[in-house]
């Protein structure tokens, strides 16, 4: 009996032991932990991946949803989407009904977006340093690229829903998974040490993105720390950053890598025009300062579909066509039509499209800057990449900015007329400065605001313009291109709904609050 147990004892060690080295695999499709950072490769595919996570995200979408940055947007009421039947973010942002419950999968998904990003950019901060193989060099730009994501991915968490967790280091362990909200300020004190890095200790080239294969450059970190500094001149925070904003901007300017892109002409008359050039060409290394890439057949770009309502896909390559991002009237009325190219058919915007045989047909005013010929036409597929930040950014930074911390001097004049010279094509430069240059400290800052409005119109920066200034831009029918500023908080949309203070800040998504009980309460009004 004794040895028939003794048997069974050593046929059931000698189970586990079998079974406990078939539990131990070791991963093929992916590296464990141990694995990673051990040669230059890991480090630079980490990196790699911050460029299609986390920020970048919000620059994506669908046919029907649009892209999540058009989110502010729709609740300005100036934009709308044929599809708002389906997809309720743009219903409950226009109507002001958004909380955390009917909108829990929608902005969960930002939230989860971001703090993605920022978890692959603590892992590689952390551990790019003590890569083997790296030189200094490299070490030194992949940190400063990591951190350039985290910054951006926390810019829009702060901005979006005020005081949200930092989280600077990996999640290696189950413990401190429930973190707190921190205030704003520690969150834009985070921001600005890691773009400070990136700026001044990152050894990131002084070229363009376009120019450097399409990774961040000195002066697409430079240009975010402005915007960062800008805006925390504004709401919430006021604290005083304008002169550091201007010391940001005007660096790049004075970089020489930058520059608007310029119209044809044929003496006065517009023959090919820089906003074409920009629609037709891709990444333009002169102007697009950071942009979101796209390439066909591994990650597409949607935006084409988004330049004709659904009427008019019978007449496209593509299957579905929404105009997604779908300018209201009191939109366009912000542009001269005498005046601004931009408003011009098939310049910024288009409403006709002539067929084969002649035939026009005519639909609500549609975007036309993402309007990709090959793809609408032929493939029903496009790469071309989408800018997040343009040199017409820099300048406007730099206007406001130089205005703020040092008057309305001739470099802010200057800078302000560089933009507003190339869309008011039937004036001078000279022109343009001399109605300028007379203006009061306020009324310069709100030419700025009105230029940005129009210009900037497919960066989607017009809800945080509102949401730093707490002014709403107000057009008119008999007026057009006129743009007065109002108090936010108390004015109605064009939807007719009234904003209040809350609706500053989007609120938490639920779901969030229900697994981290750390975070404490929903946003104020929700």
């Amino acid at each position: 009996m004794k040895k028939i147990n003794a048997i069974i004892l050593l046929a059931g060690l000698l189970c586990f032991a079998s079974c406990k080295d078939f539990l131990e695999e070791e991963p093929k499709d992916e590296l464990a932990a141990s694995q990673n950072f051990t040669q230059p490769a890991h480090a630079y595919n980490a990196v790699n991946s911050l460029y299609r996570t986390g920020a970048p995200q919000m620059f994506d979408g669908g046919v029907y949803n649009g892209a999540e940055a058009m989110l502010g947007n729709y609740m300005s009421g100036f934009f709308d989407n044929e599809y708002k039947g389906q997809e309720v973010h743009v219903q409950h942002a226009q109507q002001l009904t958004l909380n955390g419950n009917n909108l829990n999968g929608y902005l969960g998904s930002i939230w989860d977006d971001m703090y993605r990003g920022i978890s692959r950019a603590n892992n590689a901060i952390k551990y790019i340093p003590t890569t083997p193989g790296l030189t200094e060099e490299e070490s030194r730009r992949l940190t400063a690229e990591a951190r350039f994501f985290r910054a951006y991915a926390y810019f829009n968490l702060v901005r979006m829903f005020g005081e949200v967790p930092l989280v600077t280091e990996p999640y290696e362990s189950l413990e401190g998974l429930y973190v707190e909200r921190n205030s704003i300020k520690e969150v834009y004190n985070l921001i600005e040490e890691d773009l400070l890095y990136a700026v001044n200790e990152g050894g990131l080239p002084e070229i363009s993105m376009a120019n450097n294969g399409g990774r961040v450059t000195e002066g697409a970190a430079a240009t975010l720390l402005a915007d960062v500094y800008l805006t925390m001149s504004g709401f919430p925070l006021q604290e005083d950053r304008y002169a550091d904003a201007a010391a940001m901007a005007t660096s790049v300017i004075n970089s020489g890598t930058y520059s608007l892109t310029q119209h044809d002409r044929n003496g006065s008359e517009v023959t090919n025009s820089a906003y074409n050039k920009l629609r037709l060409g891709d990444a333009s290394p002169n102007e697009y300062v950071f942009y979101h890439e796209y390439a066909i057949n591994i990650a597409g770009n949607n935006y084409p579909q988004w330049t004709y309502p659904v009427s008019m896909a019978q007449y496209v390559a593509y299957a579905i066509t929404n105009n997604a991002y779908e300018p209201v009237d009191e939109f366009l009325w912000g542009y001269d039509p005498e005046q601004d190219l931009r408003i011009q058919e098939k310049q910024y915007f288009h409403s006709s499209l002539t067929l084969d045989n002649g035939e026009v047909k005519t639909f609500e005013t549609a975007p036309y800057m993402w309007h990709d010929d090959q793809a609408v036409f032929e493939t029903a597929s496009s790469g071309k990449d989408a800018v997040a930040y343009s040199y017409s950014d820099v300048l406007l930074i730099a206007a406001e900015a130089i205005a703020r911390s040092q008057g309305v001097t001739a470099e802010a004049v200057d800078y302000l007329t560089e933009v507003r010279s190339r869309a008011y094509w039937k004036m001078t430069p000279a022109q343009i400065e001399a109605e300028l240059s007379g203006l009061s400290e306020d009324e310069f800052v709100e030419e700025v605001w009105g230029e940005s409005f129009r210009e900037l119109v497919f960066e989607f920066q017009l809800w945080q313009d509102i949401v730093r200034t707490r002014k709403f831009p107000v057009t008119s029918q008999t007026n057009r291109g006129e743009i007065n500023f109002v108090d936010v908080v108390g004015y109605e949309n064009y939807w007719g709904k009234r904003f209040g203070e809350q609706h500053l800040l989007f609120p938490i998504p639920e779901s969030e609050l229900q697994r981290n009980p750390s975070l404490g309460g929903q946003n104020p009004g929700y």
